[in-house]
């Protein structure tokens, strides 16, 4: 069994189009949530969201741009700071044993929603012959493999808000069992379409607008009304501890353990007890206690039911510790990227561990009696010694994941 180190981080996210910008500004306490931009925003009755400010063309040359959508968009950026952050330089047979594991819950959104819109409105007779590779939830994952020419495993994993924290879990696995020896890692996401947003909608799960825009998604909060929809993407650099120490690499924490199950009961309600266990779950893979996690970055949707139940879930796994931890939900700054989420809310937890900083539940100003641990409400902690981090990612169909990263000593 092999270690597994976090040598590289990239992220296109609402707050910033890098880990520096996104933390700091997590660490801050400022919500990217605002009134939507897009034109056909004045149609919905939910207006906010959290967009990226990704200009495609800062990134790519205009040829590439039109034959990528928003999410491949999205990924592409973030590997990129990803590679480069790691200072990966891999010979031809390297790369036969570096892959990508990559997460998102609807692919190609845009493209998708823009082709349908061409064909039943506008009538056209003929599509864009990219359509299909565009469309496909793969294209992100395979657009990664040929920019790098990366030949070890390519897969795309879709289970809703935990896709990339599957991703990034089980590409820790194929490095721990000696699959691979590199992996890039994470998820995209880009669902900020007409459509998307008025499925969400109907769902009855978005949040109310609040008269400050950017206040409107507030997890734990007694006056909590849905989550925000976001955008964007985050890519980690993964590999063996071996390899990194040998390679001089900076490393950001080990991987440490991973939890993945399955509620198993209803395809919206969570369950405490399939949350508990993907929990209870990594901890023992890690080797560890509840008394070694020194924070957790909560799933925290702002969503009634998803609340109280990962409340419940941390204090049954957790005990009385649960009361000592700082939980927050970074959510309430950045919105719920669904596919993404869980990468960048690694990504987060992290950089939190890096820097010893906890960021805030933002908005948190009303708490729920039900929801009574220690989220870290309005402002951020500094100064903090964190050993290990963990990070929930539980979604629609039931598939929970959940990840803890330890301080490489």
């Amino acid at each position: 069994m092999r270690r597994v180190a976090i040598t590289g981080m990239g992220i296109i996210s609402p707050p910033g189009n890098s880990c520096a910008d996104f933390f700091n500004s997590l660490a801050a306490g400022k919500s990217a949530i605002r009134r939507m931009t897009a034109d056909f925003s004045e149609q919905l009755s939910v207006r906010i969201a959290a967009e990226a400010n990704f200009i495609a063309e800062e990134h790519f040359p205009k040829k590439i741009v039109r034959t990528l959508d928003r999410v491949s968009q999205f990924a592409l950026a973030a590997a990129s700071q990803a590679w480069t952050d790691a200072g990966l330089e891999l010979s031809e047979e390297d790369k036969k044993r570096c892959g990508v594991y990559l997460g998102t819950g609807m692919g190609g959104a845009k493209t998708l929603e823009e082709s349908y819109a061409q064909l039943f409105q506008q009538k056209v007779k003929r599509l864009n012959p990219r359509t299909v590779l565009m469309v496909m939830n793969n294209a992100a994952a395979s657009a990664i493999s040929i920019e790098y020419g990366l030949k070890g495993p390519c897969l795309t994993f879709s289970t809703a808000c935990s896709s990339s924290a599957v991703s990034i879990g089980e590409a820790f696995r194929l490095i721990k069992h000696g699959y691979a020896d590199v992996m890039l890692a994470g998820g995209s996401e880009s669902l900020l379409t007409y459509g998307i947003m008025m499925s969400w909608e109907s769902i009855g799960t978005l949040a109310v607008e609040a008269e400050e825009p950017s206040t409107s998604c507030r997890p734990f909060s007694k006056d909590r009304t849905g989550f925000v929809l976001g955008e964007g993407a985050a890519v980690l650099v993964l590999e063996s501890m071996d390899l990194a120490m040998m390679r001089g690499a900076r490393i950001y924490g080990e991987i440490a353990g991973y939890g993945s199950t399955a509620d198993g009961e209803h395809i919206t309600k969570p369950s405490v007890e399939g949350q508990s266990f993907a929990m209870q779950m990594a901890l023992n893979e890690a080797g560890m206690v509840p008394d070694q996690i020194d924070y957790i970055n909560a799933h925290g949707t702002a969503t009634v039911t998803n609340d109280v139940t990962e409340t419940q879930a941390i204090k049954s796994v957790f005990g009385p510790r649960a009361y000592q931890i700082p939980i927050s939900s970074t959510k309430s700054m950045h919105g719920h990227l669904l596919g993404a989420a869980g990468a960048v809310e690694l990504v987060a937890a992290v950089l939190a561990l890096k820097n010893g900083t906890v960021p805030p539940t933002a908005t948190l100003t009303m708490p729920d009696p039900e929801c009574d641990l220690d989220y870290v409400p309005g402002k951020s902690r500094t100064g903090l010694a964190l050993r290990a981090v963990m990070s929930n990612s539980f979604a629609f169909g039931g598939t929970n994941a959940v990840l803890i990263v330890r301080r490489h000593a």
